[in-house]
């Protein structure tokens, strides 16, 4: 099954970060329909489905960094993303967010998506928990999560994301 480096022809692997945070935290996009029908019904996409998906974009594209959005979702994503693509992510980004404020939020968007009522959004919350907190946890007793205060306003997060990323912090991290 060779893994992501081989395909890309650098030998050298790409650089992986993961950006989780609960629904309405504000980390951003949906991924392709199938998926997203599954996340509405409240299912769990396999994961052989979506590590399939992402090392084929990571191999076509070409560049060699990916922020990953929304994955993983679960301790076996995890796993399962590590032992395929042999890749491990340089870092989290973590959109930490009182359940209140993203409640508001969901509540308050009004963006058309049917999957945001409350029972749906409470739904949503108690996956979350249940499921994405323990990546978290063990990425950050590896001292890899990078948390982002996302209750703050949206000006103040992306000041907050952009000195993650900035060039001093990479050195300080290296």
């Amino acid at each position: 099954m060779g893994s992501v480096d081989a395909a890309n022809g650098s030998g050298k692997k790409p650089t992986v970060i993961f950006v989780l945070g609960g629904p309405g935290s504000g980390k951003g996009s949906e991924n392709g329909t199938m998926i997203q029908n599954m996340i509405k019904e409240g299912k769990i996409v396999p994961s052989e489905v979506t590590i399939k998906l992402l090392q084929k974009a990571i191999q076509e594209n070409g560049n060699d960094k990916f922020l990953i959005d929304g994955f993983p979702r679960n301790e076996e994503n995890r796993a399962a993303f590590e032992k395929v693509t042999e890749i491990e992510p340089k870092f989290v980004l973590f959109f930490d967010c009182p359940e209140e404020e993203m409640e508001k939020r969901l509540l308050g968007r009004n963006q058309g998506r049917e999957d945001d009522n409350i029972e749906t959004i409470r739904k949503r919350f108690k996956v979350f928990l249940e499921s994405s907190l323990p990546v978290i946890h063990y990425y950050e007793a590896k001292g890899k999560v990078r948390k982002i205060n996302a209750a703050k306003p949206i000006e103040a997060v992306f000041e907050e994301v952009k000195a993650i990323f900035s060039p001093e912090a990479e050195k300080v991290e290296a």
